[in-house]
């Protein structure tokens, strides 16, 4: 995580217009934004009057400085430190369905060690409506450059929580009245199950898919049907699969 702080270790980076536009739109802190001299095509034009509007310090730099900078390698042009984002509580993603006045919808992931997946999951669920999305403080990505970035700013708007154990979170959202419903390939098809209700939806491992001790917390399990030679989807787009199933199902 030492890579996320400027010097000072104050601030964390986020790159690409994306990221910083949903930032800003957020009401973020942002300390700074470095952007490639001479780069002002539209989106970033907008960045930059937005940035000045808030009286945001606008460095211009070569482009060899904001490459050393970047963590992604895909900066496009503009770099922004921020105030560090805050993870939330199991509580208060389930306070933010009760406040909106809807059953709950959560996404748990076991062990997501990609942060492209974790941040592509992240934007799909941010589409979907999901109140918040639970991850483990261990053996998994969290909320890095890379992620950020492959959310397209959506960490902007989703709570995210962090835990230490995620078959023990399983437990507290049964307790709440949630049914888990795990992602599994030898689950029933996925639009045969019931997942109108209070729901936590959980994402296995990209490679492994879920933990024994997960799968056996799991109230029912769902499978994707597969029609050709390849016997699995990519984690990012299963769950989309799946969170989509949700919203169609609840209308």
């Amino acid at each position: 995580m030492s890579s996320w702080y400027d010097a000072d270790g104050s601030e964390w980076q986020i790159e690409g217009r994306n990221p910083i536009k949903e930032a800003l739109r957020s009401g973020r802190t942002i300390e700074r934004i470095l952007v490639l001299k001479g780069n002002r095509e539209g989106a970033v034009r907008d960045i930059l009057s937005k940035a000045r509007d808030k009286g945001i310090i606008i460095q211009e730099v070569d482009r060899r400085t904001l490459n050393s900078i970047s963590q992604t390698q895909t900066h496009q042009g503009i770099i922004a430190f921020i105030t560090p984002y805050s993870y939330v509580s199991v509580q208060d993603i389930l306070k933010k369905a009760e406040t909106d006045g809807e059953p709950p919808f959560v996404l748990v992931l076991d062990e997501i060690v990609d942060p492209h997946n974790l941040g592509a999951i992240i934007r799909t669920a941010e589409c979907c409506g999901v109140h918040g999305v639970i991850i483990p403080k261990r053996r998994a990505a969290g909320l890095t450059p890379a992620a950020v970035k492959a959310s397209a700013g959506a960490v902007e708007h989703v709570s995210v929580a962090k835990v230490n154990n995620i078959a023990s979170v399983l437990e507290l959202l049964k307790e709440h009245g949630l049914w888990v419903v795990g992602a599994d390939a030898g689950g029933k098809p996925y639009t045969r199950q019931d997942m109108k209700g209070p729901v936590a939806l959980v994402i296995g491992s990209e490679g492994k898919g879920l933990r024994r001790l997960v799968k056996e917390k799991c109230d029912f399990l769902v499978g994707i049907p597969m029609k050709g030679k390849i016997n699995s989807l990519n984690a990012s787009v299963a769950a989309a699969v799946l969170m989509y199933e949700i919203v169609r199902q609840r209308g």
